[in-house]
């Protein structure tokens, strides 16, 4: 995560909160390809057959980032922490709105193969994982940002390290610790 421009995109980040408008023109080329990268990671996720392609997901995260403006941004970490947040975010409601839908609401042609592999749980499983990780973040909100680094952003333990301010050794005890207690809590509520 750490490229050569690192410094330069942190640069360009705190002269964008200061309103220097250039510099958003400045930074998007910068970091287009790693905002791909995440949605790449998020998308691949999804069921086939989405409505929401990569580069649809990185036009709609833009354009919530841009109208974050007052966001006070560390630096780069920090930046693709929040977009891997609103990447996560924006797939969330979609989810939840295709479930909001159920039954005759929109009907539309389904092909054979898309049939097979039901979609409707890829959906309800990360409704139920986004409510999972909610909970976690009332009990503990670094294991849950933890998880939502490594598994939606796809930050490796390094890099989510470096975005979180800790060890790489704190980073993997967190993480096992939350991968349990969000097995438990997903099994709890598919019982329900």
């Amino acid at each position: 995560m750490a490229g050569p421009a690192s410094h330069e995109v942190t640069r360009l980040l705190r002269d964008w909160c200061r309103g220097d408008h250039a510099a958003l023109d400045k930074l998007m080329p910068l970091v287009y390809d790693e905002l791909r990268r995440l949605a790449h990671h998020y998308m691949a996720r999804e069921r086939g057959g989405h409505t929401l392609q990569t580069t649809a997901l990185v036009n709609e995260a833009y354009i919530r980032l841009i109208d974050a403006g007052q966001v006070e941004w560390k630096d780069r970490a920090h930046f693709f922490a929040i977009s891997a947040n609103v990447m996560r975010r924006i797939l969330v409601e979609i989810a939840r709105s295709r479930g909001s839908r159920k039954r005759g609401g929109d009907v539309c042609k389904v092909e054979l193969e898309d049939a097979i592999v039901p979609a409707a749980e890829r959906d309800t499983d990360l409704v139920a994982l986004d409510d999972a990780l909610n909970a976690l973040s009332v009990i503990d909100p670094r294991e849950a940002k933890v998880v939502e680094l490594r598994f939606f952003g796809g930050l490796s333990v390094e890099e989510t390290a470096e975005v979180l301010g800790v060890s790489e050794k704190t980073v993997m005890r967190e993480w096992n610790l939350a991968k349990v207690w969000l097995l438990r809590e997903l099994k709890h509520s598919g019982k329900k």
